[in-house]
């Protein structure tokens, strides 16, 4: 692990800032990729990740603070905004990534489960690689396997203040290679035809079925009736993603043809 990737006199380049900014930039490239495949929407796919990335931001720390360490934020609220000294939630900056594209569709006046189908492959490829900057930093860490195999974690990680040199699961590395396994499994999944907003929600579940097994081997989470937040999150968004299958598949079909055509060029 490698909490810092560079220091050069007064310049630090942490390895977790570095990793997560080239997931958002592979991301994003590879949903302009499918936009341009499918013939759609590629004008609108950075302008959009501009706004699902200020909600992700807000959204992934409010979802540290309210959910995963208030214990740490209450007596002292004015670090709430003290971003770059970490604590983001990647459950919550989805949400709110996707309350911020939501946001930009609507102002565009785009569908947002058409564009959001688009975008599907490149938000979990990006959540793949995310995880590495987890792994570098040394937090998404699990618990002791009570072996001699597993993680360690060096000193200056939050591992280790947690739980020494204990070997640990590799709850972040196993996540990233699901992420992997969800993107396999969408660009099949984008063989067939599917209502509108299917592979998105597709995405929703699968990533959130394999959240929450992995969740049982985290140590860094607190639990409210034997789940953890992310695995009640994980819940409620299998649930509601079920759910807007529903609405999809048995909402009135539109009577014209000009939002299909939105953001295609001719």
């Amino acid at each position: 692990m490698h909490v810092i990737l560079l220091q050069w006199g007064r310049i630090t380049i942490h390895s977790y800032g570095t990793i997560v900014a080239l997931a958002i930039l592979l991301g994003i490239g590879v949903a302009i990729y499918f936009a341009k495949q499918e013939g759609k929407y590629a004008d609108h796919i950075s302008s959009l990740a501009i706004y699902a990335i200020i909600g992700a931001i807000i959204g992934a720390r409010f979802w540290d603070v309210a959910f995963f360490e208030w214990y740490a934020y209450k007596n002292n609220l004015a670090s709430i905004f003290a971003i770059w000294n970490g604590g983001l939630s990647i459950q919550g900056g989805l949400v709110g990534g996707f309350i911020g594209g939501a946001i930009y569709t609507i102002k565009q006046k785009i569908p947002f489960w058409d564009i959001a189908d688009v975008m599907a492959p490149g938000i979990i490829l990006g959540q793949g690689v995310g995880r590495i900057a987890c792994l570098l930093n040394g937090d998404a860490f699990g618990t002791p396997t009570g072996g001699q195999y597993g993680l360690v974690y060096p000193p200056g990680t939050v591992a280790y203040d947690t739980f020494g040199s204990q070997p640990l699961w590799p709850a972040e590395v196993w996540e990233g290679q699901w992420d992997l396994v969800v993107l396999a499994l969408l660009l099949i999944l984008k063989q067939r035809k599917w209502p509108t907003g299917y592979v998105f929600l597709f995405y929703n579940i699968l990533y959130s079925i394999g959240r929450f097994g992995l969740e049982f081997l985290r140590g860094d989470s607190p639990r409210y009736s034997g789940f953890t937040a992310a695995q009640w999150t994980s819940l409620a968004v299998i649930v509601i993603a079920i759910g807007c299958m529903f609405y999809l598949k048995f909402r009135p079909a539109r009577t014209t043809e000009a939002t299909s055509k939105v953001g295609r060029k001719e």
